[in-house]
């Protein structure tokens, strides 16, 4: 599976991300807190890369095979039930 990022957005609760293989994956934004504390137009400040999302704006970086293999935020040392 190609799991290169094509593109992200975000709703209320989740984090949505565009795999270039064509498949959607959502996580929770509680997963992230420097996502959840983010205001919107700081969670638009991505910068897409093939392997995952890295945040300046919220010291987030986010790796598409992480969310694949079900790991959240480990900086904080939190592991995502999957």
């Amino acid at each position: 599976m190609n799991t290169s990022l094509k593109s992200e957005c975000f709703d209320d609760v989740s984090m949505w991300m565009g795999l270039a293989a064509g498949r959607p994956i959502a996580v929770p934004l509680a997963w992230f807190p420097g996502l959840v504390d983010a205001a919107p137009v700081q969670r638009l400040q991505v910068q897409l890369c093939l392997e995952g999302l890295p945040w300046n704006a919220t010291d987030e970086d986010v790796s598409a095979i992480g969310l694949l293999a079900g790991y959240s935020d480990l900086t904080r040392g939190a592991l995502a039930a999957v």
